[in-house]
């Protein structure tokens, strides 16, 4: 039976609501750094082979530096871009896209029990724009003129590729100041520089605890301008091939390319979260945060359905769809997009007793992953057809190093990280800092 109340007594006044802000302790655990708490250590085999790659790839790319972009390339005047572009900017850039689409779920629209999922999403889209504008710079004949775009006097408003410059450029910077908080967080009380320099140890502290205070303040904001620049110059990469219809294959060329690659974006956003959460999770030895993951994934199906319907109703309004049934590297590759990239991965996410199962999320989300590459690719390398080409641009193989080169040290970036600052939550939710 419960207590009587005594007259008189004053009960205690409920507890105002807290406000998560974007860079708030995880839902289910306090962000900690890996470093001296993970059970693997930062060198693996794993990571020595990363190492040799990367390093492949950057002698790779010193070649092209000193030499010329000709020295390593199979492009010319009919193929002015390939894999570089393709992979490296298109693709990388669409696969970041896990940024915008995290927060806008968990902060926007105020579901906090996916915090858990957005700082490393966060992490990936700071890391994949700063090597997309490193992929733009190595494909750059004249890599040292970049800077241009920054340049008012230099902008040219009616062009599709100065929108996407620019929005990556801003977007970029947003990205930066949306890590600032976890930098801070990081650091606040824990500034102890050697030597001489232990006379600054008090200054940054103050500084980072005026940054921290001000970003307090103002992150929504600039979660918002993520969220709205990530949406123009997704859509504004579609809007670049528009302006090739002599040159674009027509199952991809269409008028609405603009508005699919949002669409894809959106669904290779969550799923690159649950991708990257489930790698990370094997890698690491660290149990899966399937209660975060599983429910994400029931977002996805609404997402694919709408990104599929968009193609098909596009698709026979240009009476393109006959192209599909035609014996060529094309139709095949639009194929393997459709069923691999979507259809399957659909029929996965639907049923909740496959979205509770780590093996079957993950190679659902990997197959979407792997379809929204394979679009960007047909888009830029496969269903690019110059009129006066000799033949097919096949990538040199100083092309190839590069791509996984810049990939691979990405992907030990983003580990260190991960081992230096707070982005992955503490297993249990009871480690304390």
């Amino acid at each position: 039976m419960s207590k009587a109340i005594p007259s008189g007594a004053v009960l205690p006044r409920a507890a105002a609501p807290q406000v998560v802000s974007p860079t708030a302790d995880a839902v289910h655990g306090k962000a900690l750094p890996l470093a001296g708490r993970s059970a693997v250590p930062f060198l693996t085999p794993g990571v020595w082979a990363l190492i040799v790659l990367a390093g492949l790839g950057l002698l790779s790319l010193a070649v092209r530096f000193i030499f010329g972009i000709g020295a390593v390339t199979n492009l010319d005047n009919q193929y002015p871009w390939g894999l570089w572009i393709g992979i490296d900017v298109a693709t990388g850039v669409a696969l970041a896209a896990g940024g915008f689409t995290t927060a806008f779920v968990a902060h926007v629209l105020h579901q906090h029990k996916y915090h858990d999922v957005v700082r490393p999403a966060l992490l990936t889209a700071m890391l994949g724009y700063t090597f997309v504008a490193l992929g733009v710079c190595v494909d750059l004949g004249r890599y040292y003129n970049i800077w241009h775009v920054l340049m008012p006097s230099m902008w040219q408003g009616n062009s599709a590729l100065f929108e996407v410059g620019i929005c990556v450029c801003c977007y970029l910077t947003v990205l930066y100041i949306e890590f600032l908080p976890i930098v801070c967080e990081r650091f606040i009380g824990h500034v102890n520089l050697p030597g001489f320099l232990s006379a600054l140890n008090k200054p940054l502290d103050t500084v980072l605890r005026w940054a921290d205070a001000g970003l307090k303040r103002t992150i929504t904001f600039f979660i918002i301008m993520g969220v709205i620049l990530s949406c123009a110059h997704q859509s504004s990469l579609g809007t670049l091939m528009v302006i090739a219809p002599t040159k674009l294959h027509a199952l991809w060329h269409t008028p609405v390319l603009p508005l699919l690659f949002l669409l894809s974006a959106f669904a290779v956003g969550l799923s690159m979260a649950i991708f990257e959460s489930l790698l990370a999770s094997r890698s690491l030895k660290r149990s899966m945060e399937m209660n975060v993951l599983s429910p994400l994934g029931r977002i996805i199906p609404f997402l694919l359905t709408i990104y599929l319907g968009a193609k098909v109703v596009d698709m026979v309004n240009r009476d393109s769809w006959r192209l599909a049934l035609e014996p060529s590297l094309q139709a095949t590759t639009f194929w393997v997009e459709i069923i691999v990239g979507i259809l399957m991965p659909l029929s996965i996410f639907l049923f909740h007793k496959f979205r509770r199962r780590p093996a079957w999320l993950f190679a659902a989300a990997a197959m979407v992953v792997f379809g929204v590459v394979l679009n960007r690719v047909n888009v830029f390398i496969i269903g690019y057809r110059p009129p006066f080409s000799d033949g097919p641009y096949v990538p040199a193989i100083p092309e190839v190093l590069v791509t996984v080169g810049l990939v691979s040290l990405l992907v030990l970036i983003y580990r260190a990280w991960i081992f230096i600052f707070p982005i992955l939550p503490a297993e249990g939710g009871h480690e304390n800092a």
